[in-house]
């Protein structure tokens, strides 16, 4: 072989490597960008259920909200209170597992903020799981999370596209679905048990609620979907400070 002949071959080999090289660098960045569109996606209905939850836990924990509706109100009122203070937390658990299935977080590690959303979720869901001696209240294990998560979401949404329930297919469900409901039964029973409470201490709500306004931060860290809304902490909260949470 001359040596035009292994110039060439080198040529075309070299030539091979960097298509090869090109290729493989486009691959990742386009699933990438893929995982961060996903991210940005969810992550603005994530932030929309966190600061949900974090307000009904709100005027929860000060004791006006169930007592005002679900003990004082009419029949109506009670289960729409009980029935709206499960499905914000069911929300939340759905957009979540939503992310977790599509994003695939635990791959998005390279991102200082993406790192400390996940971190984020993982306290959440420890502190949901985790009991203590007394206002046991709303605890849910790990797996009973994923599985609540699991029901929420849509089944007629696609990966890319998925969605949760809204509140009236929830409540269809829960009157039409019993075994739909029987991952909710013990919540709607945990929240009569709080009304009853009257202005209930549980300070692992109290955690929940303070870590959800830590999340709504970091997902809308410059205020751009909340501007209206100061988020305040239940252990910093005013007494007589309007509730924030008006459905």
């Amino acid at each position: 072989m001359d040596a035009l002949t292994w110039i060439s071959a080198a040529v075309a080999l070299a030539s091979a490597a960097t298509t090869a090289f090109l290729g493989y660098w486009q691959q990742r960045r386009t699933a990438a960008a893929e995982r961060l569109n996903y991210m940005n996606q969810y992550g603005a209905s994530l932030a929309w259920a966190a600061f949900d939850l974090q307000s009904r836990l709100y005027n929860v924990l000060r004791g006006r909200y169930l007592a005002f509706f679900l003990l004082q109100g009419t029949e109506q009122d009670a289960e729409l209170a009980r029935r709206s203070t499960v499905y914000v937390l069911a929300e939340y658990l759905g957009w979540v597992e939503i992310l977790r299935r599509d994003v695939q977080f635990l791959d998005l590690g390279g991102s200082g903020p993406n790192r400390r959303v996940m971190h984020q979720l993982s306290r959440i869901a420890e502190t949901l799981n985790r009991s203590t001696a007394h206002h046991d209240e709303l605890r849910l294990f790990r797996i009973q999370q994923r599985a609540i998560g699991s029901v929420m979401i849509h089944p007629d949404s696609e990966p890319g596209r998925r969605r949760c329930l809204d509140y009236a297919e929830f409540c269809e469900r829960l009157d039409a679905d019993e075994r739909f409901r029987a991952w909710f039964t013990a919540a709607l029973a945990d929240v009569d048990t709080i009304a009853a409470d009257g202005a209930p201490s549980a300070p692992r709500l109290r955690a929940l609620q303070r870590q959800l306004v830590e999340l709504v931060d970091l997902l809308d860290p410059d205020g751009v979907r909340f501007p209206q809304f100061h988020l305040q902490r239940i252990a910093d909260a005013e007494e007589g400070a309007a509730p924030s949470d008006v459905w």
